[in-house]
């Protein structure tokens, strides 16, 4: 008999679709509300991802899962509720839950206690107890889904039956076959499980998705691409990325329409699609060089994969930024997003009228767009567009102390990547385009509000962004994190102290004595920063937005400690 090894996992959904993901042991057909499927392989492993279609906007519809006719989910004796895929319509409120960092459950009993409580575990307990309308429509998790570079014991167990770990990469990630069991461990408790079959999940990588630091620098790149282990991990990390993460964020249409999702299903079907995979993988780690483009087009170096994607979920348009593998770091260039990814940003928050989608970039289609009465705008990037005002000017000191005009560029080097100096601020220039999308985005008729979502700096708090002249909705930044990890002790009066003016007007300084400009907008610290194990929810309802941050309690409840309007 077949049985399900991971999942179901409920990703996409929007007003009458959506897609369900599941690992299975073996090749077999999945079947989910009469819409059935084949599985295709994958390393010698077993995927389905079911698109339903002609569902109702705005109903609720439990659903089990079939495998070659016999019902495999949920299994016999579960106690949980029922799976269920609801609906929200176009333009109508919706609740978004958001976090990031979870690092999976573990045996080391002492590591549970220095994790704390799992903030994601405190959500599925919630849920189960609230009735269906206080749940949220959907989960966003901004990075870190998975931690490659740090395993737990059983982890470690399963890679010591395959190679000695006294070798390179020792107790880390090696390939694609060990990401499968990292995955199965990190969403294969119970509670968890459920949770994931229940609310539409969205995701995107950060750096220990792959590795502490990922693409930090090309200094750094360089220096990993002469490890003889690094290009079997980055290339499993990306394929498994892939499998697990990216291709639920795609809805049924998108999916018919990505020529590397038909390739797979193509090839995984009558035998093995890893090859298919590993190809693009590598040449999803290249940066190209675009031809001269004609003027006012979009031009310099880019991937010619898109990870970003856009969803709509009822009065929220988000849009999701690759802010890992999509870097450019070559050819004297450096940006978070190429040319190419800012104008499609542009396009997808509608800040330019004659915006189009870039041609020959894989990546997720922009339907038509509609004329909402109040939308309410989601950037979610998984590194902080805004920080505490002394890292900031820290992290911009430092980019250009490690270009060729800084005095010591391999001490400041050295000090990037100890420090990791590696958000928005220490890529300047990206950050001051980010910032005046966002400008555009605000002062477009009929945007509500613009929230910036983020995690990855193990600590939560809400900065207002304040532009002159001022714009006609509010900005802010929004930071939630972790879900389930740490903060060093040693950090958190240090981050506490970062907002202040004496160590900001110290950093200011520094930065401005390399030849970095002044900042083009202010910003100011609105409640936090916060610490423990978080998550976010996001309420948009109209023309109103109303964020919530809660802290898992040790007794595995959440409680609420901040609440504010962004409208």
């Amino acid at each position: 008999m077949t049985n399900v090894v991971l999942g179901p996992i409920l990703r996409y959904t929007d007003d009458t679709s959506a897609t369900v993901w599941l690992e299975l042991d073996a090749a077999c057909t999945v079947e989910v509300l009469g819409n059935a499927v084949d599985t295709f392989q994958v390393g010698g492993h077993h995927y389905a991802l079911v698109p339903i279609r002609g569902l109702l906007p705005g109903t609720s519809t439990p659903y089990d899962v079939r495998v070659d006719g016999t019902p495999a989910w949920p299994v016999p004796g579960d106690t949980h509720p029922p799976s269920r895929i609801r609906t929200v319509p176009r333009g109508a409120k919706a609740r978004l839950l958001f976090g990031s960092c979870r690092f999976g459950p573990t045996e080391d009993a002492a590591r549970r206690r220095a994790l704390g409580p799992d903030a994601l575990e405190s959500c599925a307990r919630r849920l189960m107890d609230a009735p269906e309308r206080h749940w949220p429509d959907a989960m966003l998790f901004l990075g870190d889904q998975v931690y490659a570079d740090q395993t737990a014991p059983q982890v470690r167990r399963e890679l010591a039956q395959r190679r000695d770990l006294s070798e390179p990469p020792g107790e880390e990630i090696a390939d694609f076959e060990e990401y499968t069991a990292l995955y199965r461990y990190g969403w294969g408790d119970p509670l968890v499980r459920w949770l994931l079959s229940t609310v539409p999940s969205m995701m995107i990588f950060d750096d220990h998705d792959v590795r502490d630091d990922w693409n930090t620098s090309l200094e750094w790149r360089t220096a990993m691409a002469a490890e003889p282990w690094w290009r079997e991990r980055l290339l499993g990390g990306l394929v498994s990325y892939w499998v697990y993460q990216h291709i639920g964020n795609l809805g049924p249409d998108d999916l018919e329409q990505d020529p590397t999702y038909l390739a797979v299903l193509a090839a995984g079907r009558a035998g093995d699609a890893l090859p298919v995979l590993r190809e693009f993988a590598a040449g999803a780690d290249i940066e190209l060089r675009a031809p001269q483009a004609a003027p006012g087009q979009a031009h310099g170096r880019y991937k010619n994969v898109r990870w970003s994607y856009r969803r709509d979920l009822g009065s929220l348009r988000l849009i999701v930024l690759d802010t890992r593998a999509g870097r450019i770091l070559e050819g004297g260039e450096r940006a978070m997003l190429s040319e190419i990814d800012f104008a499609w940003l542009r396009a997808q928050l509608r800040v330019d009228a004659d915006a189009a989608e870039p041609a020959g970039v894989s990546g997720d289609a922009a339907p038509a767009v509609r004329g909402d009465a109040h939308e309410h705008v989601v950037v979610a990037t998984s590194l902080p567009w805004l920080l505490p005002h002394a890292v900031h000017h820290l992290q911009s000191w430092n980019e250009a102390a490690c270009s060729d005009r800084g005095r010591w560029p391999k001490l400041a080097e050295r000090i990037r990547q100890a420090g990791d100096l590696e958000h928005w601020a220490a890529f300047r220039a990206s950050f001051d385009r980010l910032t005046g999308v966002l400008r555009d985005a605000a002062d477009r008729s009929g945007t509500a509000s613009v929230s910036v979502l983020s995690g990855d700096v193990h600590h939560s708090y809400l900065a207002e962004a304040e532009f002159t002249p001022p714009t006609r909705s509010r900005v802010v930044q929004v930071t939630c994190s972790p879900l389930h990890n740490a903060t060093p002790p040693h950090l958190t009066v240090p981050l506490r102290m970062a907002w202040s003016r004496l160590l900001t007007g110290v950093f200011r300084r520094l930065a401005g004595r390399a030849g970095v400009p002044p900042v083009p907008l202010r910003w100011t610290k609105s409640t936090g920063p916060y610490f423990g194990n978080m998550v976010g929810l996001l309420d948009a309802d109209g023309e109103h937005a109303l964020l919530s941050l809660q802290r898992a309690d040790d007794d595995g409840g959440l409680t609420t400690i901040h609440r504010s309007r962004l409208t």
